[in-house]
Formats: C-alpha cells, sequence, structure tokens
C-alpha cells in the first residue's frame, strides 16, 4: 500500500469510528438524545458564514418552502425540538412576536431536528404555532447550518446574508429588537 492509501486509510478509519458511534447513539436513544444537544450557554454567537445554505423543506401543512424564495424578507430560522424544555418554553413568545410583525416584512421557520412527527405536531397546536414548520429528519439543513444544540436561532437580512445568530430561548424584546433593527436596515436600503 503506498503512501496515498495509508492516509485515507487513516482519514477512513476515525470517520467510520465516529459514524459507528453516532448510530449506536441514535439507536439506543430511540433517535431522540434526551438532554444531548439542549443548549446550556445562551446568547449571541458568532455567525461563522454569511451566506445560508438554501434549503428546501416540506412544511407540516404538505408545502414546500425554499429559502431564498423569501429573499427581501427578514428572516428568522429556529432550529427546535419538542422534547427541548427552553424550546417549549420559547414557543409562546416565538408566536406571540410572530403575530405582532404579521404583514411586515418578516418571516419565521421552525425546524424541528431529533424529533417525531406526531411530537412537532402536538406542539404546533398546543402553542398554536402561526409560521411554517418543517422537520429536518436527515438533519442535514441543521449539519449546513452548524447547528450545535437548540434552540439555536439564525437571522438573514433582506438581502439573504445571516446577520445574527443565538443559541438559548429568546425573550420578547430581545426578539423584537433583532427585527426592528433588520427591518430599519432593509428599509434604508430600500429607500438608498
Amino acid at each position: 500500500m503506498g503512501k496515498r492509501g495509508w492516509i485515507l486509510l487513516g482519514t477512513a478509519v476515525p470517520v467510520l469510528a465516529l459514524l459507528a458511534l453516532l448510530t449506536w447513539a441514535s439507536v439506543k436513544s430511540g433517535g431522540v438524545p434526551g438532554g444531548f444537544g439542549v443548549n446550556t450557554e445562551f446568547g449571541q454567537v458568532e455567525v461563522l458564514s454569511d451566506t445560508p445554505r438554501d434549503f428546501s423543506l416540506e412544511t407540516l401543512d404538505s408545502e414546500q418552502l425554499v429559502l431564498s424564495q423569501l429573499r427581501g424578507k427578514v428572516v428568522m430560522l429556529d432550529f427546535w425540538s419538542s422534547w427541548c424544555p427552553p424550546c417549549r418554553a420559547e414557543a409562546p413568545v416565538l408566536s406571540q412576536v410572530y403575530a405582532e410583525y404579521d404583514g411586515k416584512s418578516v418571516e419565521f421557520i421552525g425546524i424541528s431536528i431529533w424529533d417525531r412527527k406526531d411530537a412537532v405536531l402536538s406542539h404546533v397546536d398546543e402553542y398554536s404555532v402561526p409560521y411554517p414548520n418543517g422537520i429536518d429528519g436527515d438533519g442535514r439543513i441543521a449539519i449546513d447550518y452548524g447547528v450545535t444544540g437548540i434552540p439555536e436561532k439564525f437571522f438573514i437580512d433582506s438581502d439573504g446574508r445571516v446577520v445574527k445568530r443565538f443559541v438559548g430561548p429568546m425573550n420578547a424584546g430581545r426578539l423584537r429588537s433583532i427585527l426592528d433593527e433588520l427591518l430599519a436596515d432593509h428599509a434604508k436600503g430600500a429607500s438608498g
């Protein structure tokens, strides 16, 4: 075996071991990792890339939502799960603030990860969540965005750039402040 073969083997073995460990953990937990993945540190964190990965998500209403088709709006992506206590505590706040911004150039998208469809539907019903939600069943969207835990939010400006990222639940005042800031920037850009 040549040098290149050893390098490939040296890279493949740890990757396969990690995948085996993740598969084992998923099987042992029934696909729901309990407390694993719930953010314990909250607040604004560094945005690693201002270019969001485009995605298509089937909503719970069986509609196809494509992120790039929301260009021109301020978008808040919320990664959450029904079994996550901070996500459950935050759900009424998100629903309330979304309703307050009805008719403005704002869209919220809920992306449930590590969850079951029946639990997601129950959560959306229980908290009267009015904005589009879908399930990231294979975790591809969460991986593309570098989600480290839940809840986690990404704010995308009307030009389609990720401008803020928050881990943990948000209160209504902080959420309104960010939306107002992004809407003001949008208005400046539209008039300038």
